[in-house]
Order: structure tokens, then C-alpha cells, then sequence
């Protein structure tokens, strides 16, 4: 990893929350990237629903939390 990289995740992670937001919105601005600017009369609160659910269902089995890890 470059330094200039680790540069920008040390400066990012030595911010406190409002400056994290605050420079998120101004990258989405400069990109002209409106907040909520998703899929219009979309609500993905189901489908974070079921997300939850299969992520609690995997917990059970710890083949399959660690399958990917292990391809590495």
C-alpha cells in the first residue's frame, strides 16, 4: 500500500463522525450524488430483513462463516 494511501485511511480514521459525514458529502456533491439519490419508491427494508435473517441462520453453522476465509 502506498503512503499516500495510508495517509488518507489514517486521516479518515482519526475523524470523529460529523467530520466523516461531512467529508462523504462533500465527495458525493463534487460527484453530483444526492443523498437518497437511489431507486426511486424503493424500500430495501425487507430485503435488509431477510439479509438478518440468513446472517442469523449462519451463525449456526460456522462452515459457512468461515468458507470464504479460508479461500483466501
Amino acid at each position: 500500500m502506498d503512503s499516500d494511501k495510508k495517509r488518507r485511511i489514517e486521516a479518515f480514521r482519526s475523524m470523529n463522525s460529523d467530520q466523516r459525514k461531512e467529508l462523504i458529502l462533500k465527495k458525493m456533491k463534487a460527484k453530483n450524488i444526492k443523498v437518497g439519490s437511489g431507486v426511486p419508491n424503493k424500500s430495501y427494508y425487507r430485503e435488509s430483513e431477510e439479509v438478518n435473517e440468513l446472517i442469523r441462520i449462519a451463525n449456526f453453522f460456522p462452515e459457512l462463516r468461515n468458507r470464504n476465509k479460508n479461500d483466501n
